[in-house]
């Protein structure tokens, strides 16, 4: 295994650059989430954007509930043009896919079955020259698995990019021993089908996810580091408006933020232990939570997590917010406060910095990359309450380092561009199309020479002197036969299927059993409250 660090790599192409070749080549797309629903399912978008943008022809197929259901509909800029006649029918290579909502993240869907050649058919009615797979759970592991019992001359190349930590989120979202039971079936199934031929490159965004894909024996010439882009006109330090902080801190508090998904493995339960303990220590702040929960009951234990310090308008929640009214939100703060540990990157982390605010997080996964240590912002333990609440104290009462962090955060973020991280996995594609292509070509013409040899030979003899007996006509016939091949292969992914399914309904019940507890305590404490 390649110990190699990837920053070491010399890189191979320019990043600023395109690849010609790639343009026109069918890409086919798969996601778990599409659209302004989260970080990971943000970075899938602008890479699909840029793809596009650039002539490739890329069709996205995503769970039906990431968008005509969408918690929020992004807004349009007004400047954005019109698609060329040539890119109308690129644009439109969509499918969206049924699926199961999970009860504690609706944004995410357990995806009902669905065969590989009925998305090829939806597309581009046709194989496409690769496959993409953004952050695969139940969508891109059907895949892999299909795709692995194909005959090696129609295996179509996959790269995948891995977003988002399942077995860290079942850790935290389950008890023992589900949640032990949850962490080792993920962590096989990963492990079976990343190792598999067919998929190329799997990109990862931290070294904390480097060391799980390497637990998992994953090849080290297969991982690529491939970090997160961030708008910076969009999310800069002139968003900042006094209005909004007049109306956050009319008595000029410090202003903490926090953009996050409401959901049980964010880490909120340390944040709101963390307000407490600020409040008990007498800093004079308002925390400002950007973010919410299309499944109501799930956001009200949340917000309930915070009711004290609410009623004493320590804590205010805003909901979602977007665009200008999200990047307003980030550059009128004065630290933002990181609490998630299961975070494999945390966009939300760069676009704080691009906005010129310091942040304070906890010191596991992907922060941990992101923030330089007493430069842009403070790591402290996982564990330690006390350790992030004096980092958070030490930054609100110290205004040159604040001022100097915000600057140190800013250059960092201007460093990382869309651009050249999307052009990095253009690259990448099309360096794998091509090894693909040059492949397929060494195999047609090997077997053209198989199929020359094997007319002028005549049956073999044994070291031993005796012939080597055919197979039976049966068996030579069954082998033969397209159809018992094709039989054989639905049973392997039939069986396959039935596996991953059988654990994918197991976590769905869990949670549904989860938010039926959830929603039988709030409906008590309603009672009890009357």
């Amino acid at each position: 295994m390649s110990s190699q660090p990837d920053s070491l790599r010399p890189p191979a192409h320019p990043p600023a650059e395109f690849p010609e070749s790639l343009r026109g080549k069918r890409i086919l797309l798969c996601t778990e989430s599409f659209g302004p629903v989260n970080g990971v399912s943000r970075t899938t978008l602008m890479l699909v954007n840029h793809l596009r943008a650039n002539g490739a022809n890329v069709a996205v197929v995503a769970p039906d509930n990431h968008t005509r259901k969408n918690t929020f509909v992004p807004r349009q800029p007004s400047a954005t043009p019109e698609p060329a006649a040539d890119d109308v029918g690129r644009q439109s290579l969509d499918v969206r896919i049924q699926g199961y909502p999970l009860p504690y993240n609706p944004e995410l869907s357990i995806v009902y079955p669905v065969r590989l050649s009925t998305l090829y058919r939806r597309t581009f009615e046709t194989t496409p020259d690769l496959i993409y797979l953004a952050s695969p759970a139940s969508l891109g592991f059907q895949v892999m698995l299909q795709l692995r019992q194909q005959p090696l001359e129609n295996q179509v190349p996959i790269i995948c990019n891995f977003q988002t930590d399942l077995a860290g989120y079942c850790n935290i979202l389950f008890p023992p021993p589900f949640s032990n039971l949850a962490v080792l079936a993920f962590s096989r199934v990963q492990s079976f089908l990343f190792n598999h031929s067919s998929v190329k490159t799997l990109f990862y965004p931290s070294r904390f996810i480097r060391r799980y894909l390497e637990k998992q024996r994953v090849k080290g010439e297969k991982l690529e580091i491939l970090q997160r882009g961030v708008d910076t006109q969009l999310f800069h330090p002139r968003r900042q408006s006094d209005t909004l902080r007049r109306q956050l801190a009319p008595n000029n508090e410090i202003i903490l933020i926090c953009v996050s998904r409401l959901g049980g493995e964010k880490g909120f339960e340390f944040l709101a232990e963390a307000a407490k303990e600020l409040d008990a220590r007498g800093l004079d702040f308002k925390l400002h939570i950007v973010g919410g929960n299309r499944n109501a009951a799930v956001e009200t234990e949340i917000k309930d997590a915070f009711s004290a310090l609410v009623d004493k308008g320590k804590v205010v929640f805003a909901g979602f917010l977007m665009g200008e009214e999200l990047a307003t939100a980030y550059a009128s703060a004065d630290i933002f406060l990181h609490c998630s540990i299961t975070e494999t990157f945390g966009l939300v982390v760069l676009e704080s910095m691009a906005s010129g605010v310091p942040v304070v997080a906890r010191d596991e996964g992907g922060p941990s990359d992101t923030v330089r240590d007493g430069k842009t912002g403070f790591l402290t333990p996982p564990e330690s309450l006390d350790s992030f609440v004096e980092k958070v104290m030490l930054l609100a009462g110290d205004v040159a380092m604040r001022k100097q962090f915000s600057e140190d955060a800013r250059s960092q973020a201007e460093e990382a561009t869309w651009d050249k991280i999307n052009n990095q996995v253009a690259w990448r594609m099309a360096d794998t199309i091509a090894a693909s292509e040059r492949e397929r070509a060494e195999m047609l013409v090997g077997a053209k020479l198989a199929q020359q040899d094997q007319g002028s030979e005549e049956p073999a003899a044994s070291g031993s002197g005796e012939l080597v007996m055919a197979p039976s006509p049966l068996f030579g016939w069954l082998m033969m036969s397209e159809t018992f091949k094709a039989r054989a292969a639905d049973a392997r992914v039939l069986g396959g299927m039935a596996a991953i399914s059988a654990s994918w309904i197991a976590v769905g019940a869990y949670l549904v059993f989860i938010n039926a507890g959830i929603w039988v305590k709030k409906t008590f404490r309603g009672l009890l409250w009357r």
